[in-house]
């Protein structure tokens, strides 16, 4: 197997991508190469590994050479044997969605590993963490869906005129999104005109985070109340139905 390990030395595939290939862990991958004859492999394990290198045997390897033509098409079966083995590690999470939608799903797992895994910089995953912040909000601010489109469409991804959502809403949305951006674009808002907007824009944000606090602690002091009233500690699956039935009744007191 010595032959082996200088091949894929050569080839520049690590460890991590080739036990991905194989759908094998890292470790596992370890003890194969630990064996001096391939023939004592799993079959299809052995098969896939001749397969990548495009060789009918181990031995063939001795005079293999390895040129730049080779190390590409290696390359290309390696990065295509590890998508479909990604693929298939998704869509087997995926029963009960339909096609397209297993499809959807696996194209935007994908993309998202592929990012994160080339990039390693902060505004990487900064950006990804926005995203998913984004997406959490999409049921509650209907608005979240415009701005989709409307990227989806400057873009060229889909028909300016296709509406998928509320047409009047969207159109409106994307109309005084396009003058935004063509103000931005064109330098035409400079910060110390927009100092003062963007200082009603925190303060905006303050005050939905003190509403917030402060819907938590009336909620906190009522079920503090609650759990009193019903001489409970805590709450637990036994008790949850009774406890926030008697949340709601407080609540209905101070109406």
């Amino acid at each position: 197997m010595k032959e082996l390990n200088t091949v894929l030395t050569e080839l520049g595939i690590s460890k991590v991508r080739l036990a991905k290939y194989l759908g094998v862990s890292r470790q596992m991958l370890y003890n194969y190469l630990g064996i001096e004859d391939l023939n004592n492999w799993p079959k299809e394990k052995a098969a896939k590994l001749l397969s990548l290198l495009n060789v009918n045997s181990i031995k063939e390897l001795k005079n293999l050479k390895i040129n730049g033509d080779y190390i590409i098409e290696v390359e290309k079966r390696l990065n295509e044997g590890v998508k479909d083995v990604s693929n298939k590690d998704i869509i087997a999470d995926l029963k009960g969605f339909s096609k397209k939608e297993q499809e959807l799903l696996s194209d935007i797992i994908n993309l998202l590993k592929e990012k994160l895994a080339n990039d390693k910089t902060k505004n990487t995953f900064n950006t990804y963490n926005y995203l998913y912040h984004f997406l959490q909000s999409m049921e509650t601010n209907e608005e979240l869906k415009y701005i989709l489109a409307y990227i989806s469409k400057s873009l060229g991804f889909v028909d300016p005129m296709e509406f998928s959502f509320s047409k009047e809403k969207q159109f409106v949305f994307e109309s005084i999104m396009f003058s935004a951006m063509t103000l931005y674009n064109n330098g035409g808002a400079s910060k110390n005109k927009l100092g003062e907007s963007h200082k009603r824009f925190v303060q905006n944000i303050e005050q939905k985070k003190e509403e917030k606090m402060s819907r938590t602690q009336e909620l906190n002091t009522v079920k503090i109340q609650a759990l009193k009233e019903l001489g409970y500690t805590e709450i637990n699956e036994d008790n949850a139905k009774e406890v926030f039935e008697k949340i709601a009744e407080i609540q209905s007191r101070k109406v």
